[in-house]
């Protein structure tokens, strides 16, 4: 075993490192990088389930996440004035969620249940959330991703989805550029009618500094100021409207540079593939690309795309039909118990199921939140974003540990893990039973509804109700807008 934890650890430590780094913008503090790392670590080194399930538990759950978060999304100039709004913020929210689980525990004993404490209704609150969310994340992964990989491998679809993608992008930083320049010559203006001995002053002097290092990171950046409304030069009155106006410059800066990047990666994507097209379209004419290139580009790429959906798809398959039997039929848990003498071959046994759940699990989740809570940009990343993509991390670590569990299926005997958290559910408590057996049911239900596009039919009959589903490739195909070509040439030119 101790083998295991040598290489497993170093691996997750290194990949944890290498993502962060990807994502992490230049102005994330220090102390932001080690909450964020060593709360993905906790999460993905999910085989030690105690420090894993308290640490998570503790970051997001209780103080550190949440208040570091407040604390960074706060537009005062002070370390104190930072941290008292961080706590109003978190002492709303909590106030709401203890109002909650204080109606489950009146309704608890009102019902004449055994009363599990005020830790054991709170962690059956979050384990509910976690793994009914969860499910859901998992089974839209199931479906969408072998999917995405089949209508990718297949170019003209994907020229389309991705020309699609362009001309929505444009729309969307045409707006977010407007509004960015917007925020800053309202700040400009400001800046210019405040006098140098003006009270608020110094607070104008930390906005001219932020504005000054928004120019030099990005040179090309020329702001055209629109047309103001009657409360845009109202930032001057006192140093809460003075933390406004740093806060609202900072998150029209987020906004941009998050369409920005997401513009830029499928402009420079959508070149590439015209160029593998073109160069397999003449492939028997002189001056192609080197034979080796053109082999992996032009053939083996997209053909191992095609093998690689088959290949999930059938674990997808695999996983849902040990669900859907209630165990029954679950292939992982056969052959662990057939190979259960050969620690390695356990080990490989479990580790594919694992890491197989974990991708779904997280592609769903970064895909869901970035189109409303938070944005992951190529080293542009704000710290607020990378505390809100931690928080949900760490939450659904344990849930992902259930699931894992349930598919090895421990010959019926519960594990320390599920003892101390598989059955505490908010369902449980009311009915006296374990209710997460049934959890994997719906998630098995939900999975078939998506992959049939039940839910695109259903939006479709009732009206653009897009918001209330994910966002799937398919819908880049819906009301298909050709000016994304026109945009891609320009760009193409450009380049030249």
């Amino acid at each position: 075993m101790w083998v295991f934890y040598l290489i497993s650890l170093p691996l997750t430590l290194g990949m944890v490192i290498f993502t962060l780094r990807y994502f992490v913008g230049p102005d994330v503090p220090r102390y932001v990088l080690f909450t964020v790392e060593y709360a993905w670590f906790c999460s993905l080194s999910i085989i030690i389930l105690s420090w894993s399930y308290w640490g998570t538990f503790l970051l997001t759950c209780k103080v550190v996440v949440p208040l570091i978060q407040g604390f960074e999304d706060a537009g005062d100039f002070s370390v104190t004035e930072r941290l008292k709004t961080s706590v109003r913020v978190n002492l709303v929210f909590y106030s709401v969620v203890c109002s909650i689980g204080l109606v489950g525990l009146i309704l608890l004993i009102l019902m004449n249940r055994n009363c599990v404490g005020i830790l054991g209704l709170a962690m059956a609150l979050s384990n509910t959330f976690g793994l009914v969310i969860g499910a859901f994340l998992l089974g839209f992964g199931f479906s969408e991703v072998p999917k995405t990989l089949w209508r990718n491998a297949d170019w003209t679809i994907w020229q389309k989805v991705l020309s699609h993608k362009i001309a929505k992008m444009t729309v969307k930083l045409d707006e977010t550029y407007q509004e960015l320049s917007n925020a800053i010559v309202v700040a400009q203006a400001t800046s210019n009618q405040m006098s140098k001995r003006d009270p608020l002053r110094p607070y104008m002097d930390v906005i001219d500094n932020m504005l000054a290092q928004m120019f030099r990171e990005d040179l090309s950046f020329k702001p055209q100021g629109g047309l103001l409304g009657e409360n845009d030069m109202d930032y001057d009155s006192d140093e809460k409207s003075m933390a406004t106006l740093r806060r609202h410059l900072r998150l029209a800066r987020e906004e941009y540079y998050w369409y920005k990047s997401e513009y830029m990666t499928y402009v420079i994507e959508a070149l590439q593939l015209e160029d593998t097209v073109k160069n397999y379209e003449r492939r028997n004419s002189t001056g192609c690309v080197p034979f080796a290139e053109f082999i992996w580009l032009c053939i083996l790429r997209k053909q191992l795309r095609k093998v690689l959906a088959i290949v999930l798809g059938i674990m997808s398959a695999t996983i849902l039909l040990a669900e859907a039997t209630l165990l029954h039929l679950s292939i992982f848990s056969i052959l662990i118990y057939s190979v259960k003498k050969q620690e390695v071959l356990v080990q490989v046994f479990c580790f594919i199921p694992l890491m197989y759940i974990c991708i779904y699990t997280y592609y769903s989740l970064f895909k869901i939140g970035m189109l409303m809570f938070y944005s992951l940009t190529s080293w542009r990343t704000s710290s607020v974003s990378l505390l809100m993509i931690c928080s949900m991390v760490a939450r659904y670590a344990p849930p992902i540990s259930y699931n894992f569990l349930n598919l090895i299926n421990c010959g019926g005997k519960k594990t320390i893990f599920e003892k101390r958290w598989g059955t505490l559910t908010m369902l449980s408590l009311f009915l006296e039973k374990d209710s997460t057996i049934f959890i994997p049911l719906i998630m098995v239900v939900y999975t078939l509804l998506v992959a049939s596009n039940f839910f695109d039919r259903v939006v479709g009959f009732f009206g653009n109700w897009k918001r209330l589903r994910f966002q799937t490739e398919a819908d880049d195909m819906d009301g298909f807008d050709s000016s994304g070509l026109i945009i891609l040439q320009k760009e193409r030119s450009w380049l030249e």
